[in-house]
């Protein structure tokens, strides 16, 4: 089967014509590109050095109350690595195009990642920049070269709330051609209560939106993803409300956002569990002009909770939940509290005569 732009080249059976074979209608009228886009929480992915001026890292440092130490530091790596690793499909072989990342203490700890020999070989590319939060953990960016071209990256900081938070990372560049923008986030917690917190996340979605109205008014066709852990589920106020991401793409226009995992929610299926219940705060909502499009620029195709089973815990009462590096104090030498996530998009290419 002949690769497009690099990419595997996925021939799908449209409903209309689904009588005629699959090579078939790949000879007559082409096939989808597919391209991936994740986030994942990397659940404080320290080094072991103690370099937070006002020391807010020293439990993940030797002498700490983690007592984090090499063999725990790159086990975490080890782990990290495996999980993403594993982000493949018949689709995207390869993994993903684009990996958001968040809970990272610097730059150095997605080097030692990226480096890991289980995603060497996707020669991933770092976009990173220290936040101003006050626990000394920043998101980031990787991105496979071969699908993804870096344009610019611009960080944007959150002034509108009281305390020092994550700063939002807006990448721009060309998946495969296409300007794309990827807006990385980690929202205010709901420490003090979900009711009480709620507006430290309702204004982190005004500045996100805000990005987005700026990236359109410089390039009106540009497609916008919004990804992160958003310490708020889909139909929470900042991102049903203050965002606008509807559950429905027909009702999305191109400047508006759809959120797939809305429904999803719905279903009972979540990114992290607190006291027996399932939240999915890990989201990745796309801009209407990357849902409701023609067929031969990039479309959302359908999105994925990579709940894999080694990713799940299997005792007592946290079976099923994600398998964390510590719970109650306790080392379990897992991966992470949160599930990662991924859309897949695709866009139709004819047939070269």
């Amino acid at each position: 089967m002949k690769k497009l732009f690099s990419i595997a080249l996925a021939v799908l059976a449209m409903a209309a014509t689904n009588a005629m074979p699959a090579q078939a209608q790949q000879k007559e009228k082409g096939g989808y590109q597919i391209a991936g886009i994740a986030f994942y929480n990397l659940e404080n992915l320290f080094d072991t050095i103690p370099n937070n001026p006002l020391g807010r890292d020293l439990e993940y440092t030797p002498g700490g109350k983690n007592q984090w130490n090499g063999t725990k530091y790159w086990n975490k790596i080890n782990h990290m690595a495996r999980a993403i690793s594993s982000f493949t499909s018949k689709t995207t072989p390869n993994g993903p195009a684009i990996i958001g990342v968040s809970e990272i203490e610097n730059r150095t700890v997605l080097e030692d990642l990226v480096a890991d020999p289980q995603l060497a070989p996707w020669n991933l590319q770092i976009c990173h920049h220290d936040s101003p939060d006050k626990r000394g953990v920043d998101v980031g960016l990787l991105y496979n070269p071969r699908y993804f071209k870096l344009e610019n990256v611009t960080n944007h900081t959150l002034t509108e709330i009281n305390f020092a938070t994550r700063d939002q990372m807006c990448v721009v560049g060309r998946l495969m051609g296409e300007r794309i923008a990827i807006i990385v986030n980690h929202w205010p917690s709901r420490l003090g209560g979900q009711e009480q917190s709620s507006p430290n996340r309702e204004a982190a979605a005004r500045l996100c939106k805000h990005i987005a109205d700026s990236l359109w008014n410089v390039d009106p066709q540009m497609g916008v993803v919004i990804m992160g852990d958003l310490n708020d589920d889909p139909q929470d106020k900042s991102c049903a409300k203050v965002l606008g991401a509807k559950p429905n793409p027909e009702k999305v226009t191109a400047h508006e956002f759809y959120n797939p995992w809305w429904k999803m929610l719905e279903r009972g299926i979540g990114t992290l569990a607190y006291k027996s219940s399932w939240n999915l705060f890990d989201q990745i909502i796309l801009s209407g002009n990357l849902v409701n499009d023609p067929e031969t620029r990039w479309n959302f195709w359908r999105a994925e909770v990579h709940n894999y089973d080694f990713l799940r815990d299997d005792q007592g009462s946290r079976q099923g939940y994600p398998l964390r590096t510590f719970a109650s104090g306790v080392y379990l030498n897992g991966y992470s509290d949160h599930f990662p996530t991924e859309i897949y998009l695709r866009r139709f290419v004819p047939a070269r005569k």
